[in-house]
C-alpha cells in the first residue's frame, strides 16, 4: 500500500464519530491474504483484540504495519468501538513513512482528526509521561528488516522502558524477518559503542523477528515491561521474504523492494570506507565502488572471494541525491542468486578489502567514530588499517556469534 493510501484510509476511520464507531461490528473479519503466514496483526484483529475491550491503546506504526490484505492495523482498529485510539507514534521516517535517514521527525496532530500523532525520532526518542497519558496498552505493529542498525526495533525497546517506568503494557505484533532466522552474521556489538543505532550486544544480523528481540531485550537485557507478543502462525527460521507469500511496503524511503533488505547489510555498513552503495539512486544499497574505482579490477578480485550466493557485475551509477548527486561512479552491481546462503556482513568485509587493495579504501578524519558506531567496535576498522585480512576478520567474529545462538535459544518463538 502506498504511504498516501495509508494515511488517507487511517484518517477516514479516525474521522468517525465515536457514536458511530460504536454501532459498527467490533472488528469485522477480515478475509485473510491466502499466504503462508498469519501475521501477528492478523491474529490480533481476529481473536486477541478482545481482551482490550474498554481499554485505551496507543499504536506505534509506520505504513509497514497493515494486515496481510494490505489494510493498516489502525483503520482494523479504529472500525472497533470498544478499543479507543488515544494516540499513534511514528518511528524514523515518521509516521508517514516520508523523512529522510536521520531526519528529524516533530510531533503533530492529525490534521483531519486531530488524532495527537507524537513522533518518537525528533526531541525525544522516549514515549514522555505526557505522550502515555490515558493509555493502557501501546500496540506495536512495524516491519523490521533484521539489521542491527535499522533503527525501529531501538524504538520498541524504548516504548518497552517508558511502559516499565509508567506501568503500561506493550504488546507486539510480530512479523516475519525478511531476511530469515536462520543465519548470524557480524560482530556482536561491544557495549563501548551503544548507541540508538545498536542498543544491545546482538550482532548485525541477528536471525530473529521483532518479537524474538523483544523477549529478549525484557528479559535478557532487563526492561522489565509487562509485554505480551502476539506470535505468528505459518512462519518458520528458513523462511525469507519471497517465500511468505506477503507483499511488501516499503519500509523506510531507502527501503523500496523485498530485495534491498538482502543487501542493506552488505553495503549499509562500507560508506564510511569509502565505498559507495547506490542510495540516491532508483537501486539503492545495489552498488558498491565509487569516484576512480576500476570496475572490471573490483569485479574480478570480488568473484575470486568465492562468496557464496552472490555474482556481481561491472556497474556505473549516478546518484541524484547526496554528496555524490550527478557524479558517475564505477564498480559493480550485486546479484544475490541463493538468498539463502549470501552471507550478507562478510561480503560488506570483502568490499571493503578489496577496496583496499586497490588504494581506495579511506576512512574520512572525523569520521571514525561513525564507523565504530555502525559496527558496533572499532575491531573492524583497526583490522582494516592494519591490513588484517577479510578471512581473519570473519573468523573474529565466530566466538560471539556462537555465544548469542546458545544466548538467543529461549527466546525464540519459531
Amino acid at each position: 500500500m502506498k504511504r498516501a493510501t495509508f494515511v488517507a484510509a487511517t484518517a477516514a476511520s479516525l474521522a468517525l464519530p465515536s457514536a458511530a464507531r460504536a454501532t459498527q461490528p467490533a472488528i469485522r473479519p477480515v478475509p485473510m491474504r491466502e499466504t503462508p503466514v498469519v501475521l501477528g496483526d492478523d491474529a490480533f484483529v481476529r481473536d486477541a483484540w478482545r481482551e482490550l475491550r474498554g481499554r485505551t491503546v496507543g499504536i506505534v506504526t509506520n505504513p509497514s504495519g497493515v494486515l496481510s490484505t494490505g489494510e493498516p492495523l489502525a483503520d482494523a482498529v479504529h472500525r472497533n468501538g470498544q478499543i479507543a485510539v488515544k494516540a499513534l507514534f511514528g518511528p524514523e521516517h515518521g509516521i508517514r513513512g516520508a523523512a529522510g535517514a536521520g531526519e528529524t521527525v516533530g510531533s503533530s496532530s492529525d490534521e483531519k482528526t486531530g488524532l495527537p500523532v507524537h513522533s518518537l525520532y525528533g526531541p525525544t526518542r522516549h514515549p514522555t509521561a505526557a505522550m502515555l497519558d490515558g493509555i493502557d496498552v501501546l500496540l506495536f505493529d512495524i516491519q523490521d528488516v533484521g539489521a542491527r542498525p535499522y533503527t525501529y526495533v531501538s524504538t520498541m525497546a524504548y516504548v518497552m522502558g517508558s511502559a516499565a517506568q509508567y506501568g503500561k503494557e506493550v504488546w507486539v505484533l510480530d512479523r516475519p524477518n525478511p531476511i530469515g532466522g536462520v543465519q548470524l552474521d557480524g560482530p556482536v556489538l561491544d557495549p563501548k559503542f551503544k548507541s540508538f543505532i545498536g542498543l544491545y550486544p546482538i550482532p548485525e544480523r541477528h536471525g530473529m523477528t521483532v518479537g524474538e528481540l523483544a523477549r529478549l531485550f525484557n528479559e535478557q537485557f532487563g526492561i522489565g515491561c509487562k509485554l505480551r507478543v502476539i506470535p505468528m502462525q505459518g512462519w518458520k527460521r528458513e523462511m525469507l521474504w519471497a517465500d511468505t507469500g506477503l507483499k511488501w511496503v516499503p519500509t523506510s524511503p531507502n527501503i523500496p523492494y523485498a530485495r534491498t533488505t538482502l543487501v542493506y547489510l552488505a553495503t549499509g555498513l562500507v560508506d564510511e570506507g569509502g565505498v559507495n552503495n547506490g542510495v540516491g539512486t532508483d537501486r539503492p544499497f545495489e552498488y558498491a565502488g565509487g569516484y576512480g574505482f576500476e570496475p572490471g579490477a573490483f569485479r574480478d578480485a570480488l568473484a575470486a572471494r568465492r562468496i557464496p550466493g552472490v555474482e556481481f557485475e561491472a556497474a556505473d551509477w549516478v546518484p541524484t541525491k547526496g554528496f555524490w548527486s550527478g557524479k558517475t561512479l564505477r564498480g559493480v552491481s550485486i546479484n544475490v542468486t541463493d538468498p539463502h546462503a549470501f552471507p550478507s556482513v562478510r561480503t560488506a568485509i570483502e568490499f571493503l578489502a578489496a577496496a583496499r587493495a586497490q588504494g581506495r579504501y579511506h576512512v574520512p578524519a572525523g569520521h571514525e567514530q561513525i564507523m565504530d558506531r555502525d559496527w558496533g567496535t572499532d575491531a573492524v576498522r583497526l583490522a582494516l588499517n592494519a591490513g588484517t585480512s577479510a578471512d581473519a576478520i570473519i573468523a573474529s567474529w565466530q566466538p560471539g556469534l556462537a555465544a548469542f545462538k546458545s544466548l538467543r535459544a529461549k527466546y525464540l518463538l519459531y
